[in-house]
């Protein structure tokens, strides 16, 4: 092998695996989601996760308005480990809505009172249908939910449905598949950050080859994000739904 391209599920644990690779000669590059430290690869293609959750925060806090500072938030992340691209979409999420965030690698529910619940997901519907049962078993009320990605954020939605508290519940989500696409144009997700998977492994594989032929190594590059919805929030950059549907992948 010349090259490696890898989406790491454990941004630090791997790191001395890829070290060991490097050492050897192979072009290592993360995709999706980065190393911690993002250095310990020789480059990123990635969407930028905290630019993407600082449009949603962003979005759901213009379009609170004046409710925002006393909205209750729930939060459904990824994995307990908090790899890279989980703390990076929360993170600024918090920013984007206006939020402080104590550990820029680390997230917590401590980092605001109006999170009234924070639980994993693992990214899917199921997930995320059982993280938002355990919120809503200490939370009576909640106004914004912010989810890693649109499965999580359908299944926190069918867990508010089933308790009948969907009403009035804003809710964001990053990934942009079409799936979740298709849960905004529902109105059942407010608004998500598309991200294009299909541009970082195109232009992964290219790199390397590129290594390949002149062992001129890659420099990491944003493969772009954008804010799908149908309600626009002025000062935030979006796209359409109808916009989005022709971006989407998966």
């Amino acid at each position: 092998a010349k090259g490696i391209l890898l989406v790491p599920s454990d941004s630090t644990a791997i790191v001395p695996t890829v070290k060991k690779a490097r050492a050897a000669g192979v072009l290592v590059i993360t995709l999706d989601t980065p190393l911690d430290p993002e250095d310990a690869a020789d480059a990123n293609f990635a969407t930028d996760n905290f630019k993407a959750g600082e449009l949603i925060g962003q979005w759901a806090k213009g379009t609170l308005g004046d409710k925002a500072g006393s909205a209750k938030i729930a939060t459904l992340d990824l994995t307990a480990n908090q790899p890279t691209v989980d703390y990076l979409r929360h993170n600024g999420f918090l920013t984007g809505f206006g939020i402080a965030v104590k550990d820029k690698k680390h997230f917590s529910p401590s980092d605001s009172p109006q999170i009234v619940g924070s639980d994993v997901s693992s990214g899917s519907t199921e997930g995320g249908r059982k993280a938002m049962e355990n919120i809503l078993q200490k939370a009576d009320k909640i106004d914004l939910v912010y989810a890693i990605n649109e499965p999580a954020a359908y299944g926190g939605y069918a867990a508010l449905k089933a308790a009948g508290k969907e009403k009035g519940v804003t809710i964001v989500a990053v990934d942009g598949g079409c799936q979740g696409v298709k849960w905004v144009k529902e109105g059942i997700i407010g608004a998500t950050s598309q991200q294009y998977p299909l541009d970082m492994a195109a232009q992964g594989v290219e790199a390397v080859a590129k290594f390949i032929k002149t062992k001129e190594k890659p420099v990491s590059k944003d493969t772009g994000e954008r804010l799908v919805t149908d309600k626009p929030v002025a000062g935030v950059p979006s796209i359409s739904v109808e916009e989005g549907m022709k971006l989407c992948w998966g």
